[in-house]
């Protein structure tokens, strides 16, 4: 992210293992997840659809540009983990507005699903190893 003086709002997103970093400058709409552009850092189009939902949503889709350094998890975390800051960083923007739509999409609240631990015995968290009879 270049630290320049630009006024931003501020959002932290969280989902899974990922934590995403969001600014929203004024700007076109360009997205730029780590230095990278969105069509660059996501190959999957419905990555792409999640990431923007709450600009859609609250129709700002061209007033802002969004910069987000994300890290942890895989690629479906880490767009959940933007569009969680991004629905944040709205709210430091105009609150009394768009919290009501951003509430009633679920854009607000923190994915608490989380993967569940490996249990001794089991291959995996509640994958037994395979019966043998003989």
């Amino acid at each position: 992210m270049d630290y320049n003086k630009r006024p931003y709002f501020y959002g932290t997103g969280r989902r899974k293992k990922s934590v995403a970093r969001v600014r929203l400058y004024n700007g076109t709409g360009n997205v730029t997840i780590n230095g990278r552009d969105i069509n660059d850092y996501f190959g999957l189009e419905t990555l792409k659809v999640i990431v923007r939902q709450p600009l859609v949503l609250t129709a700002l889709t061209e007033k802002f540009d969004i910069e987000c350094r994300v890290a942890g998890g895989g690629v479906t975390g880490q767009a959940g983990a933007i569009r969680h800051g991004i629905a944040r960083a709205l709210l430091q923007y105009n609150s009394e507005e768009l919290r009501p739509q951003l509430k009633k999409a679920g854009f607000l609240t923190r994915d608490p699903r989380m993967k569940e631990r490996k249990k001794y015995g089991l291959k995996a968290a509640r994958r037994a190893p395979q019966f043998s009879k003989r």
